[in-house]
């Protein structure tokens, strides 16, 4: 190899979980379990039947449970994904999940169904003498938004206790096996991340390719057809969901889930097939052309600039970045950054068959009202783990802020625009360094870093609305986009065949921008996959974010505190109302392509003039 994975510093910044549990043998794991499905029981014995005159007080036990329900269930995934092989974890955390869930289904499954049974004049008496209640009223209402799809109390109640062995248990092995998957590559044993890395920032085109093909060759064996009957599971059990709650197809629940109508998600998907795609297009042309090559493989796609800085950058550095990148915006949102750092909040490392792949942050409000956020990474020292820092720490200070000012039961943004955070976080991070190199005079650098960043911006947009074409193939779209069927059983190869259609759908047509060798399995190790049509959310928050950052120059000093608020208002707006403030309106199509325009638009518009400036083509 003529790269080799570096020491970052990243190998010793490891997460204190203390303050939830001393291990998985702290007696107190057990204890707060006991007391958990106590509550519960205690909760179906005093409200059910009698909801409507006890609803204030209802609401507040229930927060109580929540809260000791997340710090158990949090604490015990935190530490799995950081030993995804140690049985005794997996063991303690199935025995935790299916107490649980059998409590939950025995006891709790009548609030929700009663909640929404109350006539809308009690309610909104309710609303009027119960502080309580009034507190609650976005939520109670969004709860509400599902009255016609729930099903009879019984029929819930056996579909929670048997959550445990449904297809979450199969996306819960899926992660096991990815994080085992071994790539022969060069004589070395890499792991699925590794390969990743390779492709996103080794120079040499050879050795990129090698290491494509390597990994596709792995992803189309038993992982494959192992991946291939997890989305058959995860698709036949959302058609029947689908038919038996009377949706009237599989992506009307994620839609209310995300309080995004249905036309705001078509125009998002419009918009980034008429002209994200086009933009896309023209800057693999130009890096095809920076690269001196007239077509990219499909390995070149993330391959770094021949000009780019691919030295790695040591953990403490990125902390350095990063912080000063929020500060250079808002002093508050420092202070909460500095805290993932001062409090040991984040797991760095990548740990060969030991951690879960790729990054996340998981927030969550535990008891005492105490909000709590963690961050996993698998830092390898690039611009790119740079940047997720950055996009992950985002989550954190979204959950800080929403869990302070919203409590347990308010505190999540629906997955559509609590990506906005997190795009935020690297755009200003990505506008820091920028105005750094502008100052240095530094072009070449300068180009590189604009290029890097559309491509993580395309990954952002254009891949994420291929997964989601995937997504609504796989769950019986037809190849237009027009008419729901029901999801059939596909194999391993026609899964590649329509993991290749969409590709192809926004990329370009084989030899137009792109050959497409080695590709046909990568549809494999995707766990997005299993928790349906997710996936959209990435696209929506970056042009959200791109349509709201551009507002920053307008707006002056009164920006920072509407953006702190539209982040503490957790899931009690929808987006319309998130953006009314700021001037904006996602109902339209012009909105989603002012969010790429103002973005991707401008970059590629900037890069072009400035390879030419430079004389680079």
């Amino acid at each position: 190899m003529t790269d080799e994975i570096k020491i970052t510093g990243a190998e010793e910044v490891r997460w204190d979980l203390s303050r939830l549990y001393s291990g998985v043998d702290d007696p107190m794991i057990d204890a707060d379990l006991n007391e958990l499905t106590q509550r519960m029981r205690t909760f179906n014995s005093l409200y059910k039947g009698r909801l409507v005159d006890n609803l204030g007080v209802a609401i507040l036990d229930l927060s109580r449970i929540e809260m000791l329900k997340g710090k158990l269930m949090v604490y015990l995934y935190l530490v799995q994904t950081t030993d995804m092989a140690n049985a005794a974890v997996k063991a303690k955390t199935a025995d935790v999940e299916r107490i649980l869930c059998d409590a939950e289904g025995e006891f709790m499954e009548f609030f929700h169904i009663e909640l929404v049974a109350i006539d809308d004049m009690i309610l909104e008496a309710l609303y009027a003498s119960d502080p309580m209640v009034m507190r609650h009223k976005p939520w109670v209402e969004y709860l509400r938004i599902y009255k016609n799809n729930l099903l009879s109390e019984p029929v819930e109640t056996a579909l929670t206790k048997r959550a445990p062995f449904a297809t979450g248990a199969w996306s819960e092995l899926f992660d096991e096996l990815a994080a085992d998957l071994m790539i022969d590559f060069r004589g070395k044993r890499i792991t699925l991340t590794e390969s990743i890395h390779i492709l996103c920032n080794f120079l040499d085109s050879d050795e990129r390719a090698e290491a494509l093909a390597a990994s596709n060759a792995v992803l189309g064996g038993f992982f494959g057809k192992y991946s291939a009957q997890t989305l058959y599971m995860v698709t036949g059990s959302s058609g029947v969901e689908v038919k038996d709650r009377k949706y009237k197809d599989p992506m009307e629940e994620r839609n209310r889930t995300n309080l995004t109508p249905e036309k705001v998600v078509s125009a998002l998907h419009r918009a980034v097939a008429d002209v994200a795609s086009p933009i896309a297009r023209r800057f693999y042309r130009l890096k095809a052309a920076h690269l001196g090559l007239p077509t990219l493989r499909w390995s070149d796609r993330n391959a770094p600039m021949p000009f780019s800085d691919i030295t790695v950058v040591p953990f403490d550095t990125a902390k350095d970045i990063v912080i000063k990148a929020y500060g250079s915006f808002s002093p508050t949102l420092e202070g909460l950054v500095r805290r993932f750092f001062d409090e040991k909040r984040i797991d760095a490392p990548a740990i060969k068959n030991k951690k879960r792949d790729g990054a996340f942050c998981y927030s969550f409000v535990a008891p005492g009202n105490v909000s709590e956020s963690f961050v996993e990474l698998n830092y390898l020292g690039s611009n790119d783990d740079v940047a997720t820092l950055a996009h992950e720490l985002g989550h954190g200070v979204h959950g800080f802020l929403a869990g302070d000012a919203q409590g347990v039961l308010m505190h999540d943004a629906p997955i559509a625009y609590c990506e906005t955070a997190s795009v935020f976080g690297e755009m200003i991070t990505f506008n820091s360094l920028k105005e750094r190199l502008i100052k240095s005079g530094d072009k070449k650098s300068l180009l590189a870093l604009l290029m890097g960043k559309m491509d993580d911006m395309i990954n952002t947009v254009l891949r994420q609305i291929v997964f989601s074409n995937f997504e609504r193939r796989i769950h019986g779209m037809d190849p237009t986009y027009q008419t729901w069927s029901a999801p059939k059983k596909y194999s391993p190869e026609e899964l590649g065949q329509i993991w290749l259609q969409v590709n192809q759908e926004l990329y370009g047509a084989s030899g137009d921008v792109f050959t497409y060798e080695n590709m046909e399995n990568l549809w494999a190790y995707i766990s997005h996959f299993h928790r349906p049509f997710y996936v959209y959310g990435y696209a929506f928050g970056e042009l959200l974010t791109q349509s709201i950052y551009a507002q920053r120059e307008t707006m002056g000093d009164t920006f920072e505190p509407l953006y702190l608020d539209m982040l503490r208002s957790g899931g009690t707006r929808n987006v319309v109302e998130l953006l009314a403030p700021f001037g904006l309106d996602p109902n339209h199509e012009e909105f989603w392509v002012k969010g790429i325009e103002c973005g991707l638009g401008k970059m590629i518009d900037e890069a072009e003039a400035l390879s030419k400036d430079l004389g680079l083509i």
